[in-house]
């Protein structure tokens, strides 16, 4: 089981694989193949000869045969924990090298690599944000270029100025330091200017169609709605130059409300792409009670706001982007950004799309992160089921996991659609090498060991894990302890090696055994409350009979403040299935009822006080740039799961979440 300090003893064989007497397996030799026919006549001789040849020869008679020495068992060598991915390989091989490579630095118009990360400040970022962080800021850095935060802000209806910091925060919590913050606003005036221009090159104009009208022109039949009939320009797209410009500037001065006019770009209607079919490139917004939507930093300047498309790829100009790398739903968009880039004259950055990332078994729309979180389905956006970088991150999920499992999954043109178990393996591998080890009991049960002095006290060295440099602590050990309660039967068993009535069981690092004697329950539960054991120590020139198991425990010293109280948080899947949208009443119906589980009665290892005030863990290679969280204070449980401190810890009672389960499965006998 991963997590123990001692190697469990193997299962005994099942009755069809017997074991040989010795112990090791028997062989058993390959049946000898068949001769092969000859004539006759070869065949008869050959019998004769051997035939005489047995006569002559007298019979000796049989030794016995001797036994063959038992092998002496070489004992194995620790396997070493899987080492994580280099963050940096996906730059180094596969898309994002040739993505390079296809426009390098020193060729026409790169001196240095230009990147940008340009998030809508509408929501929370989710795990599929990661991958656009860790590419964008990853791409610049291993090219020694630099990346831009960009704030696409061109939607005043539902920015917030909490995403905006929350937004900023994850980028540094994952170890980047943007070049710039910038805002798509900072360039409003350009970009306005820019929209002018291409009026006046009539490459744009002001149009009053709703917006059904504007599907039958673009082919889509709104009655059946199918796509594929005859595309075509409205009354408006050859309106006079001059009265577009006009229109426009009334769009600005506040003349129209939304829907009564917009400015759509002048492209072409013959194209096969969608997105050449006449873009709009600037709208008027309002509120839901029809006022006009104020900015979060422009206020009531702007009465027009220009689109995604219009301002995407003229920003990027703007900043001189180099590479400008979004997922695969903007592919056909690279067509109209192009166009765009042609038609105005400006700097021409590069787009590129690569596969964008999901998870099974959970939601990432923020309408539907929205529903759960107001429905009290979960805490808030940061609850620890959920996959937003918030919750990833209260959850106890490392930075530098992230970074790791978004390159061990590689950048292609692909989406992906990646299964829970296989993000908690990853961050488990992670872990696994870069925290230290406690002992935690999430559902404790007394032992009481009766031939122990009531002031018995045994100072035991428990090592903080592997490597060497994490040290060691003191734990006390005496006359009671606590074990969990799943490592305790009434009844023994032969397949259960674990504390069982009549058994014997050794705790980690304390000299001797204990066997269990005698147990007391609750008369209204019918639970254990206690178990009475004896510590086999044995007679003086005996050694010490090897128990079979060895489990985790914590001993009772007020003096040593032993154990600390804790409240434990285990958290599952949010959703029973893995596609809760296919669930035919709603993806609310597929909630899962144990998503969460809270053991409020669990015990701490006193070594957490030392561990915490060492942390942060994993130790970071750079310098955080943002103070650790209590989040940062990971660890193993040992024999339970990886752990982490929540927010909700008080100086009375620790609260731990759990981050993911040991590999093996720790219900396992």
């Amino acid at each position: 089981m991963e997590g123990n300090t001692t190697e469990l003893p193997l299962r005994p064989k099942p009755e069809s694989e017997p074991a040989a007497a010795n112990g090791h397996a028997t062989t058993i030799p390959p049946t000898e193949a068949p001769k092969q026919e000859t004539e006759k006549e070869t065949e008869k001789n050959a019998k004769k000869e051997k035939k005489e040849k047995k006569e002559k020869k007298p019979k000796q008679p049989k030794q016995p045969k001797q036994p063959t020495p038992p092998k002496k068992k070489q004992p194995k060598a620790p396997a070493a924990p899987a080492a994580p991915t280099d963050p940096e390989q996906m730059f180094k091989i596969g898309f994002l090298h040739d993505v390079y490579n296809e426009r390098p630095i020193g060729s026409a118009g790169v001196s240095q690599i230009m990147t940008r990360f340009p998030p809508e400040p509408n929501g929370y970022l989710h795990i599929g944000h990661s991958k656009a962080i860790a590419i964008n800021f990853g791409f610049a850095r291993f090219h020694g270029g630099k990346c831009y935060l960009r704030y696409d802000d061109t939607n005043p209806k539902g920015e917030e100025e909490r995403y905006i910091n929350s937004i900023k925060e994850l980028v540094l919590w994952l170890g980047f330091q943007p070049y710039k913050v910038t805002y798509s606003s900072d360039y409003f005036q350009q970009l306005y200017d820019l929209a002018e221009k291409l009026i006046l090159k009539d490459k744009a104009y002001v149009c009053h169609c709703t917006e059904a009208e504007i599907k039958v022109q673009r082919g889509v039949d709104t009655q059946a709605g199918t796509k594929g009939k005859e595309r075509f320009g409205c009354a408006h797209r050859d309106r006079p130059v001059e009265e577009s410009l006009q229109e426009f500037r009334n769009m600005q001065a506040g003349k129209y409300r939304a829907q009564e006019a917009c400015l759509r770009m002048k492209q072409d209607y013959s194209n096969g792409n969608p997105q050449m079919w006449d873009l709009t490139a600037y709208r008027i917004i309002e509120n839901d009670d029809g006022t006009l939507a104020t900015h979060l930093r422009t206020g009531d300047k702007w009465k027009t706001y220009p689109t995604y498309d219009f301002t995407h790829c003229l920003c990027d100009s703007f900043e001189n982007i180099t590479h400008s790398l979004c997922t695969t739903e903007f592919e056909q968009s690279r067509e109209s950004y192009d166009w765009l880039i042609n038609e105005l004259e400006v700097y021409p950055p590069m787009q590129r799309e690569y596969g964008r990332l999901n998870m099974s078994g959970t939601v990432l729309s923020k309408r539907k992160l929205i529903a759960l979180v107001n429905g009290g389905y979960v805490r808030s956006w940061d609850d620890p089921r959920l996959f937003t970088i918030v919750a990833l991150r209260r959850r106890g999920i490392p930075p530098g996991a992230i970074l790791s499992f978004v390159s061990e999954l590689g950048v292609t043109k692909a989406n992906s659609t990646i299964e829970t178990v296989r993000f908690e393996k990853s961050v488990r591998t992670y872990l696994e090498a870069t925290v230290p080890r406690l002992m935690v009991v999430t559902d404790p049960i007394k032992i009481i060991i009766d031939d122990l002095p009531d002031d018995h006290l045994e100072m035991v060295e428990l090592p903080y894990g592997k490597d060497p440099s994490y040290g060691s602590h003191q734990v006390p050990f005496t006359k009671t302890v606590y074990i969990e309660r799943s490592d305790f039967r009434e009844t023994p068993s032969k397949d259960f090696f674990r504390l069982a009535i009549g058994g014997s069981v050794g705790l980690l690092k304390v000299p001797y055994p204990i066997t269990a004697k005698s147990f007391e329950t609750d008369p209204e539960t019918g639970l254990v409350t206690v178990v009475h054991a004896s510590y086999d120590v044995p007679p003086e020139g005996e050694k010490i009979k090897k128990p079979k198991a060895y489990i985790h425990w914590l001993a009772e010293s007020p003096a040593h403040n032993c154990p600390l109280k804790a409240e434990v948080r285990i958290f599952n899947q949010l959703f029973k299935s893995s596609n809760p949208m296919a669930h035919p009443e709603g993806f609310l119906a597929d909630i899962n009822p144990n998503s969460e589980e809270v053991y409020p009665n669990a015990l701490l290892d006193i070594g957490f006080n030392e561990i915490k005030a060492r942390g942060p863990w994993p130790k970071p290679d750079n310098e955080p740039l943002l103070p650790p969280g209590p989040e940062a204070t990971r660890f193993q449980g040992m024999r339970v799961a990886y752990f982490c401190e929540d927010k909700d810890s008080t100086a009375e009672k620790v609260v731990l979440n759990r981050i993911v389960a040991l590999k093996e499965d720790p219900n396992k006998e």
